[in-house]
């Protein structure tokens, strides 16, 4: 297969005295760490001692290591330097244009994979409709990207540890995630593991080991890097924990965040085991590409942070997959190594069902990619070529996965919502006073109104307050009567312990008369 060249940051390689200086790991403070503070001090003498000599060719200041001497004023412009190239292996007609390409997955692997980026895009467009008919409150669509989020899933392990931003269904689809915990989720009934606390489309799965799904924009992302750094130490510490990275997901909107500059940042100062996956599909909410930056893309902001990067077609599936596996070798090498992939693709869909994108870009424009750029067609069209699909078994898939979907929409939106009590409970391990105040409060309310809130979609029903209330209450007395009976028994336990006293000093007492007497009657 022909090597995918990541793009590499010139690497500084600092020597004092014909040998090597690394700094130590972990640690910041210098004074904690004397071998940190020796290679600051050796840096600083080879930079001066460089500085001070007349025909030096390079100075090694400190933070610009191997930087050149310049008689000419220049300032370098963006433009000068060609634009950093985009990976891809399948063209939009499904046709390969590495002759070298050998697909590492069976027929049937690949069609299973190709059936998730299809359950993906069948779900979007009923979820998209439900909630114009009212029966959901919001959705967000992932159409045009299902590539991206499939593909790199496909290269990642099951221990490997993933941050997803909204558009990444296929990633929890690919890892296991069921049409039932997306239902429930989006329904937030009593199945939902959030306990229906986090609007729709904000998925989370302990056992996938993906993180839940945050709103606002680039918060997972120093969360990565923290992660990949705690699993960094762990292997560190004990060599027998599996060797694990982790995945952070995001479109180029975020990379305008603070957040992303601090994750970057703190990932290759500290060499942490996390790929940053960018999805550039043009636009931020309503803002395109051109009125977001200037710059190469996101793709030259990792090299700017000395992070080996790529660019890939994130519309050919193949491609990111190989990107991906790629990856995270790299980001395994050398103890942990940060990698940032930007896969450009195209939205296709809104925003959410909260915006009309009609209204800030031209509707030929989206018809336009949708029709010779769709990432499953690309798939599809390679996959009739090598002869494991065709049309039959296309209209067979999709009637067979719009079915299930359907059937497993009907089931969660059957379901009742969490008991009301739960949105009191989680946060202590037993009821404080005043939540119990603010239960009580709600349950009059209820009481005093109850034509305005339909209490029987939620499990129990108003009771439900009262019988927690109730719980709380004898669980607080089985609590409290548990102190009573300790106390009680060390009380019991002292007088006791008193009496027994009192006895063996009376005993004692009488010994020594008897002795007494038995003295004086010897003596007379």
């Amino acid at each position: 297969m022909k090597r995918i060249g990541l793009s590499r940051p010139h690497a500084p390689l600092l020597r004092h005295g014909g040998a090597r200086i690394s700094a130590p790991l972990l640690g910041s403070s210098s004074a904690a760490f004397p071998a940190q503070q020796q290679f600051q001090q050796q840096s600083r003498q080879h930079a001066s001692s460089l500085s001070q000599r007349p025909d030096s060719k390079h100075v090694m200041f400190p933070g610009a290591v191997k930087s050149a001497f310049s008689n000419t004023m220049r300032f370098e412009q963006p433009a000068s330097y060609p634009a950093l190239p985009t990976y891809r292996i399948v063209d939009q007609h499904g046709v390969v244009v590495d002759p070298n390409f050998e697909p590492d997955l069976s027929d049937e692997e690949v069609v299973k994979l190709y059936r998730d980026m299809l359950t993906v895009s069948i779900m979007d467009l009923i979820m998209f409709d439900a909630q114009r008919q009212g029966r959901l409150s919001f959705y967000m669509v992932s159409a045009g990207e299902e590539a991206v989020s499939v593909g790199t899933a496909s290269a990642l392990t099951k221990e490997d540890v993933v941050f997803c931003q909204y558009r990444e269904q296929g990633v929890f689809k690919q890892r296991g995630f069921t049409l039932a915990d997306f239902m429930n989720q989006l329904f937030a009934n009593h199945k939902d593991p959030g306990k229906g606390r986090n609007m729709p489309v904000h998925y989370g799965s302990r056992e996938l080991n993906i993180h839940t799904i945050s709103s606002p924009l680039a918060t997972q992302l120093p969360q990565a890097s923290g992660a990949a750094y705690a699993l960094k130490i762990q292997r560190m510490q004990d060599h027998s924990i599996p060797p694990r990275v982790v995945a952070a997901y995001f479109g180029e909107g975020a990379a305008s965040e603070g957040d992303f500059h601090a994750a970057l940042n703190i990932a290759a100062t500290r060499s942490c085991p996390v790929i940053f996956v960018c999805r550039n599909n043009g636009y931020a909410i309503s803002t395109p590409t051109l009125e977001q930056y200037r710059g190469d893309g996101i793709a030259s902001r990792g090299l700017g942070y000395g992070i080996e990067t790529i660019r890939v077609d994130g519309n050919d599936f193949w491609a990111v997959r190989e990107v991906m596996k790629k990856a995270r070798e790299i980001a395994l090498q050398d103890g942990g190594r940060p990698v940032l992939i930007e896969a450009m693709t195209y939205r296709v869909s809104h925003h959410s069902t909260s915006d009309d994108s009609f209204a800030y870009r031209a509707r030929v424009e989206v018809e336009d990619w949708k029709r010779r750029d769709n990432p499953i067609a690309r798939l599809r069209k390679w996959m009739e070529a090598k002869g494991c699909w065709d049309e039959n078994k296309e209209k067979e898939a999709r009637e067979s996965i719009r079915r299930d979907v359907l059937k497993a929409f009907s089931e969660a939106e059957r379901e009742k919502k969490p008991q009301i009590r739960t949105m009191f409970e989680d946060v202590y391990e037993e009821l404080t006073p005043d939540l119990q105040q603010q239960m009580k409060e709600l349950k009059s309310l209820l009481e005093r109104y109850p034509d305005e809130y339909d209490l029987g979609q939620f499990l129990g029903g108003k009771e439900n307050c009262k019988k927690r209330n109730q719980q709380s209450t004898t669980h607080r007395m089985t609590n409290e009567g548990r102190i009573v009976i300790a106390v009680l028994c060390v009380l019991s336990i002292t007088a006791l312990l008193g009496v027994l006293g009192i006895k063996y000093v009376r005993s004692t007492a009488r010994a020594l008369m008897e002795s007494k007497q038995t003295q004086n009657t010897e003596e007379r």
